[in-house]
């Protein structure tokens, strides 16, 4: 049978026999109680990469982006979001259901789906009469997985905080791919998230660890978060096993993200010249490849279950596919995976 080539997202990554050994041989205790030296180490280890003072360990993103919306906010607040961010699209209404806030989607006139300040500020409900929802919390998203993996630059996200800390208001950073940010940037991701409030980013994507993410922000902010965490069902015990592999993922992985970037984009440019569709490729920077399929006469659904047919997933979304390059995907499957979409088109 041939191997499937799974394209569908980096979420789908194996952990590498280095991950494995290390989480056998994890040395473990009671996370809850702060007593898992493997855990305790990863944070420690994250905390420092980022420049912040604390860090947490979840179970996953989500987990920890909801748990920053909680400590930001109080009810009755609204969250200003760039229109596709992940948080308003892909988190089941978390922010009204579990902290009592409003969305306040903003639409980005770049495809990038990068907010500017400009983009932002008519948004914002400061000193509003009392009928007006006020703004609590700005997010961010950097990567942008709906604006086909864009980047923000360390400046952009700065004018944006130092402008809402002016305001008194707070920003969080969905991070979950900043590293491939960094990497596209030849920044580090000390610096994409200085000025942010919090940060939340992803071990179990393109870094390749099978479960986790971590939330930085403060002492204070992180020693709340703690609390959440345990409220949300993310207390989790000998969790030195996971967090073992997240340290691998953490210090090893971002190394080799270039290499996902590259088939991103070779896979792109072959995009680009099948008939029917249409894609930016030169745009493509990151592991995300998204491109509309409308003229080929076809629908993504269509084209994705064909596509399966040849052992290549992939994510229909309207009229686009979704295509995500990561460190269990080779050139060789890229170039597959463009013969195929050559054949169905």
């Amino acid at each position: 049978m041939e191997k499937m080539i799974d394209l569908r997202s980096d979420t789908v990554t194996k952990p590498t026999p280095a991950m494995r050994r290390a989480m056998a041989e994890a040395e473990v205790g009671d996370d809850v109680y702060g007593e898992d030296p493997t855990v305790n180490l990863l944070q420690e280890r994250a905390a420092g990469i980022f420049g912040k003072e604390a860090a947490l360990f979840v179970p996953t993103g989500s987990m920890g982006n909801q748990i920053a919306v909680k400590l930001h906010t109080k009810q009755g607040d609204e969250v200003i979001i760039e229109e596709r961010g992940h948080i308003f699209n892909y988190e089941m209404g978390t922010p009204a259901v579990v902290s009592g806030v409003m969305i306040r989607p903003v639409r980005a006139a770049e495809a990038s789906g990068m907010l500017t300040w400009s983009e932002i500020e008519p948004a914002i409900h400061v000193n509003q009469p009392y009928y007006a929802c006020p703004t609590g919390l700005i997010c961010l998203e950097n990567s942008h997985n709906f604006g086909g993996g864009s980047v923000m630059s360390a400046a952009q996200t700065d004018e944006i905080c130092n402008s809402a800390h002016k305001l008194n208001i707070p920003v969080h950073l969905d991070g979950a791919r900043i590293f491939n940010s960094a990497v596209a940037q030849n920044e580090t991701v000390a610096n994409l998230s200085r000025s942010v409030d919090s940060v939340q980013f992803c071990l179990s994507k393109g870094l390749g660890a099978p479960v986790g993410s971590m939330l930085l922000g403060t002492k204070d902010f992180i020693n709340e978060a703690r609390v959440w965490r345990k409220r949300f069902g993310g207390g989790m015990r000998q969790a030195g096993i996971l967090a073992a592999a997240g340290l691998i993922a953490l210090e090893e992985s971002p190394q080799r993200l270039h290499i996902d970037h590259e088939n991103a984009k070779r896979l792109a440019e072959g995009v680009a010249g099948l008939k029917g569709v249409s894609i930016d490729a030169e745009k493509v920077v990151t592991n995300i490849v998204l491109f509309d399929i409308t003229k080929t006469g076809k629908t993504s659904a269509e084209i994705c279950a064909a596509l399966k047919e040849h052992d290549i997933h992939a994510i229909p979304f309207g009229k686009e596919i979704r295509m995500v390059t990561h460190c269990d995907v080779s050139q060789a499957e890229i170039e597959k995976t463009l013969k195929s979409l050559a054949k169905i088109l």
